[in-house]
């Protein structure tokens, strides 16, 4: 994950519109519009989001699970 780019987020969102023009088995058509209505629209968002990828990790790489 690199910084927070509007452009960026606009090409993902892109690539996925085109792939939901195929056809796709229902689950996996749900999966990827999840995808898109779930990108990040802005720096706050994106930045929260990749705080809470990396919250649980340890700098050696060992994912530590809190419950």
């Amino acid at each position: 994950m690199g910084p927070f780019s509007e452009e960026r987020q606009f090409q993902r969102a892109d690539a996925i519109a085109s792939l939901l023009k195929q056809d796709l088995p229902d689950t996996t058509r749900a999966m990827w519009e999840g995808h898109l209505r779930n990108l990040a629209r802005n720096e706050t968002q994106y930045n929260y989001r990749v705080a809470e990828v990396y919250r649980n990790i340890k700098t050696r790489g060992i994912v530590q699970w809190v419950e």
